[in-house]
């Protein structure tokens, strides 16, 4: 019954126990990142210039950087589009204000920034990795992979950009809102009698 529930089974399988805790001890780092938002992206920055270069030096790979920046581009997309999609009909969801008079509802976004750095983080850290295994350098002129996902990341935004033209939102809140109160409250006010 040693084996059996309790203290007898982490005895009895250390290695489960040594990636458990190395992935509770990744996830508490996580956590206390959330908040950090420009460190986490200068971190970023910083592994996306390695990654450059490490591409740059070997001067190969450049189906892994096509690979990756179609990746990025639908994360990019799902970052830039909101939770409920307004052309759908029926969501039970809250709809994006399509009138001056329709009640304030905030974006909410598809793919929140939180996992939007973090799946745009691992994926550079795994092309990264990719590029120390030769299997992956397949020759291919990187000119044509270049202009192609130029004109694929053209046509997507374009379709992104006039989406957000129709349904009247932008994905981006710059500040807080000020509010300058009642223009017609400071007049009437002084005519009170006190």
């Amino acid at each position: 019954m040693e084996g059996i529930g309790g203290d007898g089974a982490s005895v009895a399988s250390p290695m489960p126990q040594w990636g458990h805790d190395a992935w509770r001890m990744y996830q508490y780092y996580l956590d206390k990142s959330t908040p950090h938002s420009t460190y986490r992206w200068i971190g970023t920055l910083v592994i996306v210039a390695i990654y450059c270069l490490r591409v740059y030096y070997v001067q190969g790979f450049y189906i892994v950087a096509y690979g990756l920046g179609i990746y990025l581009l639908n994360l990019l997309i799902g970052f830039l589009s909101p939770l409920v999609d307004p052309e759908l009909e029926g969501s039970d969801g809250p709809l994006l204000p399509t009138k001056g008079s329709d009640e304030f509802k905030p974006f909410i976004r598809r793919l929140p920034e939180f996992k939007f750095w973090y799946s745009m983080t691992k994926a550079f850290c795994i092309a990264f990795v990719m590029t120390f295994f030769f299997v992956f350098d397949v020759p291919v002129f990187w000119p044509i992979l270049l202009c192609y996902w130029i004109v694929l990341f053209v046509l997507t935004m374009r379709r992104q950009i006039g989406h957000m033209i129709k349904y009247k939102y932008i994905p981006f809140s710059i500040g807080k809102q000020k509010y300058s109160g009642k223009k017609g409250s400071a007049g009437s006010s002084g005519s009170r009698g006190d």
